[in-house]
């Protein structure tokens, strides 16, 4: 079973990742609350980042590029920070709740 977003249902693979990508912000609330996350501002400046990043590359960073994208963004942020929003990690959690398809890899490029 997929999720429903705004009434329609979409496909999943066998981990619970969209088959094609929905940037769209009510899946992100929909696929945050099946992970049990509770999205804050943080949340959502990773997620623009990695959607920002599948259009532009159409894949996700791995965890390196990712803190290194992000600390561009928010010279604060560290790993710490980035596991405190994403707990299962940041490159494997962080596509899925933005609504991307599973990370290529080992969490992406």
């Amino acid at each position: 079973m997929g999720y429903i977003i705004q009434g329609v249902e979409h496909a999943v693979d066998e981990q619970g990742y969209l088959l094609e990508p929905v940037l769209d912000d009510e899946a992100a609330r929909v696929i945050a609350q099946a992970e049990d996350i509770v999205l804050t501002d943080g949340h959502w400046e990773v997620i623009r980042y990695l959607r920002e990043q599948f259009r532009e590359h159409g894949h996700t960073p791995n965890f390196r590029s990712m803190l290194k994208g992000m600390a561009e963004i928010r010279p604060d942020i560290d790993s710490k920070a980035l596991y405190d929003l994403f707990p299962i990690g940041p490159a494997k959690q962080g596509p899925k709740v933005a609504g991307l398809p599973q990370p290529l890899g080992k969490g992406g490029y």
